[in-house]
C-alpha cells in the first residue's frame, strides 16, 4: 500500500530537485527515500526503479522547458524566434542542470517521455517556418539547432568556456548571429 501523502509526481519531483542540487548521478531511490523520511521500500508503490525515475525526471523536465520553449516562441519569427528559442534552452540548462542532465538520457522508443521529446522538435521546427527551408533540410537544420544548443549548454555545464576569453555570453550572441544566417542562406 503506498504511504500516505507520497505520489508519483511527488517522488518525481522530489528526484528532479535533487539532481539540481547535486546532480543526476546522485539521485538514486536511497537519496530520494531519505529525503521523505521513509524507506525506499516506500517508492516501489510509486517508481519501479531507479531508472524509471530517472526517466520520470526526463519526462518532467522536457515538458517544464517544452512549456517555457513554447512560451518564449509565442509571437515571434525568425531571429527573434531562434534567440528567444535557444536562450529558453540555456537558461534552463542553468537553472535546473539536473533536470536538463536528465534530457539527455537514452529514452525508449515506448516510454511515455518521448512524446515529450517530439514537442521539442516540433518547436524546433516552428522556427524554421520564418526561413525558406524545404522540409527535407528543416530536419538537417533541426538536427543542426539542436546539437549547437545542447553542445554549448553541456560545455558551459561543463566548465569548458570558465578560463577564455572573450566571455560565452559573447560566443552565444556570436552563434545565434551565425546560426540566423546558416538558415537564411542555407545551400539548396
Amino acid at each position: 500500500m503506498p504511504r500516505a501523502g507520497l505520489t508519483t509526481e511527488r517522488v518525481v519531483r522530489a528526484g528532479a530537485e535533487l539532481a539540481d542540487e547535486a546532480g543526476l548521478d546522485a539521485v538514486t531511490l536511497s537519496a530520494v527515500a531519505r529525503g521523505f523520511d521513509v524507506k525506499v521500500a516506500s517508492l516501489y508503490s510509486h517508481v519501479a526503479g531507479s531508472a524509471d525515475l530517472r526517466e520520470g525526471i526526463a519526462r518532467l523536465a522536457l515538458d517544464e522547458l517544452a512549456d517555457l520553449a513554447s512560451d518564449a516562441l509565442a509571437g515571434r519569427s525568425g531571429r527573434d524566434a531562434l534567440v528567444a528559442f535557444a536562450t529558453t534552452y540555456r537558461d534552463y540548462a542553468r537553472e535546473h542542470p539536473g533536470r536538463y542532465a536528465a534530457t539527455r538520457i537514452p529514452l525508449a522508443a515506448d516510454s511515455p517521455a518521448v512524446e515529450s521529446g517530439r514537442r521539442h522538435a516540433a518547436l524546433t521546427r516552428s522556427i524554421l517556418r520564418g526561413y525558406d527551408l524545404d522540409e527535407t533540410t528543416s530536419v538537417h537544420a533541426v538536427r543542426l539547432l539542436g546539437s549547437v544548443f545542447h553542445g554549448f549548454a553541456d560545455l558551459e555545464q561543463s566548465g569548458g568556456f570558465a578560463h577564455s576569453q572573450p566571455p560565452a555570453d559573447e560566443s552565444w550572441g556570436a552563434i545565434l548571429d551565425a546560426l540566423d544566417a546558416t538558415l537564411r542562406s542555407w545551400p539548396a
